[in-house]
């Protein structure tokens, strides 16, 4: 199971911390990732972070996002620095199977007003 939280309104230009809580089993082994939906649109990816640690961004995360995991306390965290208005979606944790199955959390809600 995945509980993401963090989520909250804040003003542009400001900072949020996600963070992503896994239960039911060890992250080790998952390659982890936050993805984000906006109203209308579809789910993209976000970031992404494997088991040695090697991140991916999205092109509109890079140089504001960081992602990081720790598999000692089975968690994933997003670190959003200098957030826009068309950062508003609900941000999802996903963990990738070595089978390739994945698995999602409920979301949660950012909201960035301008």
């Amino acid at each position: 199971q995945l509980v993401e939280s963090g989520g909250r309104s804040v003003q542009a230009g400001g900072s949020l911390r996600l963070s992503c809580a896994a239960s039911g089993g060890s992250i080790d082994t998952y390659i982890m990732g936050w993805y984000r939906q906006a109203p209308g649109k579809q789910r993209e990816l976000v970031a992404t972070i494997g088991t040695f640690g090697i991140t991916n961004y999205a092109n509109f995360a890079k140089g504001r996002f960081a992602i990081s995991r720790d598999n000692a306390k089975n968690t994933v965290n997003l670190q959003m620095n200098s957030l826009k208005a068309e950062d508003t979606a609900v941000y999802y944790c996903s963990a990738e199977a070595l089978s390739a199955a994945t698995y999602w959390g409920q979301g949660t809600q950012v909201t960035v007003s301008s």
